[in-house]
């Protein structure tokens, strides 16, 4: 196995005006599961088709190992990548489709047939090694793709989103096929995705990209917990995290009818700048809802304490519920997202008034979007 570092790469398409990929610097771990997300566009896909030798390197390097790959040719790399669409070969069988790779490379044919079967017993594909594509379904199909990767027996495997093309229920058991046989094989994995739900269950770590840009590489607890900014904070996380301007005051922030207590070097980070508002950001299990409740720390006396939500929308899941509304907050019109308790599900149309949970506050400079609370 082998480590992967990319040392300030970047990728300049001929008559782009900006980098598709712009410095990037990572390192990855032996054995580790990276998986690289973003939005369409952020360049996720093109530093894997980097490190794959798809995409020449105009600046920096990519190292497998002690070795650098920046200029070789994909054979030379020791790289085995499995594709969106499978790219299987229709005319041949499952066991053909797996072995072809060795099969150019000159591999005898009892090794051949040792390391197919091998592979086969491990995605229990065994008694579909005759089969043609056209009579396996879609999971079946990525499974022989990521079978004739792992025949290879490579330093490296890349993954370009390759669950796109399953179904949702399907694509939730596969990602655990994944990520499983991952680990049992312990080779260094690059994965693409633009789904954040399957880069959170998946990955050791996780890397977002934005525009090019590296924003965050970090572990998906440490990500959710503490995102390095308004990007990476919007973008982690099922629901979104809410992000809320609000105005600073004496002993916290202003939120609807309550101050709220936030990181005090956070706030003075703020007024430093010259700011006098902060970005907020509030994960929908973090609020409190405090109908009803006084509050030491309303504004006014004759209003509820917190910020009062319009429930436009509920959706309810058994366990719990997402309640989605909408908030009047200074002169801006917000949407929110709160989860409730299954069985405290409000009815649309009514008002809840909610406060942020103590100490689970994010606090973000509204102009740069960098975070501000520890």
């Amino acid at each position: 196995m082998a480590t992967v570092t990319f040392d300030k790469a970047t990728r300049i398409y001929p008559g782009g005006d900006k980098p598709a990929v712009d410095g990037l610097e990572i390192e990855v771990g032996d054995g580790e599961f990276l998986v690289l997300v973003g939005p369409s566009g952020c360049g996720k896909s093109t530093s894997l088709r980097m490190l794959a030798g798809l995409e020449d390197v105009n600046a920096g390097a990519i190292r497998i190992g002690d070795r650098d790959v920046t200029h070789l040719p994909p054979k030379d790399r020791d790289i085995a990548m499995v594709f969106q669409n499978y790219a299987l070969y229709p005319h041949m069988t499952v066991a053909d489709n797996m072995g072809f790779a060795l099969k150019i490379a000159g591999i005898n044919k009892a090794e051949i047939r040792r390391r197919v079967e091998e592979a086969a017993k491990i995605l229990d594909l065994s008694e579909y090694l005759a089969r043609k594509p056209k009579a396996l379904s879609g999971g079946q199909r990525q499974r022989v793709a990521m079978g004739r990767a792992i025949v290879r027996e490579p330093q490296v495997f890349l993954m370009d989103e390759p669950l796109s093309n399953l179904d949702a229920k399907l694509r939730v058991q596969t990602r655990t096929q994944i990520a499983s046989l991952q680990r049992r094989l312990g080779v260094t994995t690059v994965y693409v995705t633009h789904d954040q739900v399957e880069a959170m269950t998946m990955g050791d770590r996780v890397a977002v990209l934005k525009d090019g840009l590296l924003q965050q590489v970090d572990s998906p607890r440490n990500m959710y917990d503490r995102p390095a900014n308004l990007f990476v904070a919007g973008f982690i996380g099922s629901p979104a995290m809410n992000l809320v301007e609000v105005p600073i005051t004496d002993g916290g922030v202003k939120f609807g009818n309550s101050v709220v207590s936030v990181a005090r070097d956070a706030v003075q980070a703020a007024a430093d700048k010259g700011d006098k508002t902060v970005t907020v950001g509030v994960r929908p299990e973090h609020f409190d809802i405090v109908n009803g409740e006084s509050s030491t720390s309303a504004l006014s006396k004759d209003a509820p304490a917190g910020l009062a939500v319009t429930v436009n929308v509920v959706e309810e899941l058994g366990a719990d519920g997402y309640v989605y509304g909408s908030a009047q907050v200074g002169d801006e019109h917000k949407d929110l997202v709160i989860r409730v308790g299954g069985r405290q599900i409000p009815e649309k149309g009514s008002v809840l008034h909610v406060v942020p949970r103590g100490g689970e506050t994010h606090v973000f400079a509204t102009s740069s979007g960098e975070r501000l609370s520890d």
